[in-house]
């Protein structure tokens, strides 16, 4: 199972952001998003929610608490 930091750094990079894009979206400074994604630092719940919205992924994907990235996606019964 993959860790948030490691999931919020395959979304980034898969869309070709920096850090320093991403840390704009959240407020912050590269540095305090780097120790975000690198796991020295644990990211704040605001900050994660942002993310979601912004990548447009369910909270339990990035948490690994679901393979789907849509929250709507289809759930087993």
């Amino acid at each position: 199972m993959k860790e948030y930091y490691e999931i919020l750094r395959e979304l980034r990079e898969d869309r070709d952001l920096k850090q320093a894009d991403i840390a704009a979206v959240l407020g912050t400074t590269q540095q305090v998003y780097s120790r975000y994604e690198n796991g020295v630092n644990e990211m704040p719940i605001r900050h994660l929610r942002r993310l979601c919205q912004y990548y447009r992924v369910s909270a339990d994907y990035v948490l690994s608490l679901s393979p789907y990235m849509d929250a709507g996606a289809a759930r087993s019964p």
